[in-house]
């Protein structure tokens, strides 16, 4: 038998070891970071080293959560809510979904229909993640949200795009059919529309969602800002579509926006009994359930009074108001009236600018954080929030005039 006793590997010896350059699996290389939050990143960078920045960028709502929405937090806290719950959220959280759908739109869903997630962002994670193969394609409208493409490709699929600038960003089934391909499977949906704030009309979105139906086509509706429109329009939601189409429709919605909850993080889903199944399967390994605490915050939310959400609109609707005047005196600039959400979306085309350059001179010049059109697939614009008071929207306003009054 052998006594011969291991030489310990020498301290210098062992930190001399190189360290392999971290290899991202493909799926993750061909991501790119969120510019809408990139931006308030920087916003934030120039703030903390003592600039006046007027953030103009971040999609988030000014106002505080709502009073008896926190009171529901503490509650839960001091009653012993803060325990593991069910994958899919509590059966009291989905159940007021579900109630809340029926008194806003007659709809009429049961509870195995429902899944509640970290934020919409997740639940379209979940469902793109659940749907898409490699080799699949997945029709997105532009302008779109910045996470579309970027679960697409996470999810192994391929991004066929939407064009609609030519008929000013208004999505029509035409758009959709012209776009279509062997291969589409899933079709993507956002209206009230983050970053254009256009609305589709209840009959088009009707045409639309039975074109990608008749050709075998998986939907999305992005409903986060559903309850963010302005009169004449009114809040409509894909449940309220014929039976024979929702059973392909799955509807995203999040609290973050109607409540004034980004930070709580809930988000939901509505859809077919099987593709909430798969998503709350992947959600079980992914997060295994959203937070406990922010669950009884929700319920609250959809069952309590519904007086904050009418406060916020009348809000965003007096800024909209006068915003979009004052861009479109802005030399270089127009802009249409948004007829949703929190955004104004103007062509800045004429400014002589690309609309990255621009916005790097409003951030590094006049201190105003705006997002390059770019972002959501639209150079040339800008994507401003009036989720701020008005007296920095004047402000902001003042700042961009004197940027574009010395290019």
């Amino acid at each position: 038998m052998s006594t011969e006793v291991m030489t310990p590997i020498a301290a210098d010896k062992a930190t001399a070891v190189e360290v392999d350059e971290f290899p991202p699996a493909a799926r993750v290389a061909g991501m790119s970071m969120s510019k809408t939050m990139a931006v308030s990143a920087l916003a934030d960078q120039l703030r903390r080293a003592g600039a006046d920045v007027i953030d103009l960028g971040a999609g988030e709502p000014d106002f505080p959560t709502p009073e008896n929405i926190r009171r529901a937090a503490a509650e839960a806290i001091e009653n012993g809510h803060t325990k593991y719950t069910a994958a899919a959220g509590t059966p009291r959280l989905k159940q007021a979904i579900c109630d809340r759908f029926a008194a806003d739109f007659g709809a009429r869903y049961e509870p195995a229909g429902v899944l509640a997630a970290a934020g919409a962002k997740q639940v379209i994670f979940n469902a793109i993640a659940t749907l898409i193969e490699a080799g699949d394609d997945v029709l997105v409208p532009k302008p779109y949200w910045v996470t579309f493409p970027e679960a697409v490709t996470f999810a192994g699929g391929r991004t066929i795009w939407v064009e609609t600038e030519d008929q000013d960003f208004r999505l029509t089934a035409g758009a959709v059919e012209r776009a279509l391909t062997a291969r589409s499977k899933l079709l993507l949906i956002n209206s009230p529309s983050n970053p254009s704030g256009l609305v589709v009309a209840p009959d088009e979105l009707e045409k639309i969602v039975a074109l990608a139906v008749s050709r075998g086509l998986w939907v999305i509706s992005d409903e986060c800002y559903c309850q963010f429109v302005y009169d004449p329009v009114r809040p409509f939601s894909a449940t309220q579509l014929p039976e024979a189409l929702r059973r392909r429709v799955l509807v995203a919605g999040s609290l973050s926006k109607t409540y004034a909850m980004t930070g709580w993080r809930i988000g939901y889903a509505l859809g077919p009994h099987e593709w909430i199944k798969a998503m709350t399967c992947v959600q079980s390994h992914s997060t295994s359930n959203p937070t406990s605490i922010s669950q009884q915050a929700a319920i609250e939310a959809l069952t309590g009074s519904q007086d904050s959400v009418a406060q916020m609109l009348q809000a965003y609707r007096e800024r909209r108001d006068w915003l979009i005047p004052a861009l479109n005196d802005l030399p270089g600039v127009t802009c249409a009236m948004p007829e949703g959400a929190f955004y104004a979306f103007p062509n800045v085309k004429g400014a002589g600018l690309t609309s990255e350059e621009l916005t790097t001179r409003l951030l590094e010049e006049a201190h105003v954080a705006v997002t390059p059109g770019d972002a959501f697939g639209a150079p040339g614009h800008l994507r401003l929030s009036y989720a701020t008071s008005l007296e920095k929207l004047e402000a902001g306003i003042e700042r961009i005039r004197g940027v574009l009054g010395r290019l």
